[in-house]
């Protein structure tokens, strides 16, 4: 292949946002843009878009903010990297956070993050504090944290196990027309936009290889202290993580780190309960 990456397929052009596209590491990114004031940045996680905001999105606007929300390399209208699994590496997706808010001009923001998002964020955070004004990791705690979540958290994290097998991971979710992702996920409501992002080729491949690429992150040492303020929020029916993770990363937060539980939401809480995490990301983005 003599092109340094593979194009996006548009997935609705007609029905998405006000966005644009953003050269990143020599891939076109793909950002939606929307609002003024202070910058707020969405990192989404698997098997995630940007779309995975989109009840945050009016509300963040409505407070006052310029929402930042691009889909990760390999994802949504993102391009796919050429350069296989390597191309995936937590540090990568650190410096296409870093070279997205230098095209953009944005010298610090206001992190708000998801899942694989929460991992690059924390990674963001301790690696370039001068860029983070302040940060909310959803669900996923400190990778420190994580790695010494304890047996219960490696027990939930079984499936990481199963995407590290090539060929047969994709074959396994592609069953039934990607069922099993509907019901493993705990939030089948989701499926058709999960089966519409992934169902493109290399897209499924492209999402898997970030737990291909990371797999030292489940043990560990994962990372350093944290020097901004970060809050942490967790769900109490998270199928993948357990609440320690999250709670424990207090003890790498020097800056403070409020922690906020939310009872009777599985791990997707920016769409199960916007109601409930709206209210706390403007009151913490504010301060």
């Amino acid at each position: 292949m003599t092109t340094d990456s593979l194009k996006a397929e548009p997935i609705d052009a007609a029905s998405t946002p006000p966005a644009r596209t953003v050269r990143v590491n020599g891939l076109d990114m793909h950002v939606e843009i929307v609002g003024s004031g202070p910058e707020v940045l969405l990192l989404h996680g698997f098997p995630d878009s940007h779309t995975v905001w989109r009840k945050q999105v009016p509300a963040l606007v409505a407070a006052g903010f310029r929402v930042v929300a691009p889909d990760l390399r390999g994802h949504g209208e993102t391009d796919i990297p050429c350069g296989g699994v390597s191309s995936y590496r937590i540090e990568t997706l650190v410096a296409d956070v870093v070279a997205l808010l230098d095209d953009l001009g944005i010298a610090k923001v206001r992190l708000v993050a998801h899942d694989w998002g929460a991992a690059i964020g924390w990674a963001f955070a301790i690696a370039h504090p001068e860029r983070v004004e302040r940060y909310v990791a959803i669900s996923v705690g400190h990778p420190t944290s994580y790695a010494r979540g304890g047996l219960k958290q490696k027990l939930m994290g079984w499936y990481i196990w199963m995407f590290q097998v090539r060929g047969l991971a994709e074959r396994i979710l592609r069953l039934s027309d990607f069922a099993i992702l509907g019901f493993f996920s705990g939030y089948p409501q989701e499926l058709p936009t999960w089966r519409r992002l992934l169902d493109r080729p290399g897209r499924l491949t492209a999402a898997l290889s970030y737990y291909r690429a990371n797999l030292d992150l489940v043990w560990g040492p994962g990372g350093g202290d944290v020097k901004v303020p970060i809050m942490g929020v967790w769900s109490s029916r998270d199928v993948a993580l357990v609440e320690r993770q999250m709670t424990n990363s207090a003890s790498f937060c020097k800056a403070g780190f409020p922690y906020e539980r939310i009872d009777g939401v599985g791990h997707w809480i920016s769409l199960e309960a916007p109601e409930k995490l709206n209210p706390l990301l403007i009151d913490f983005l504010r301060r």
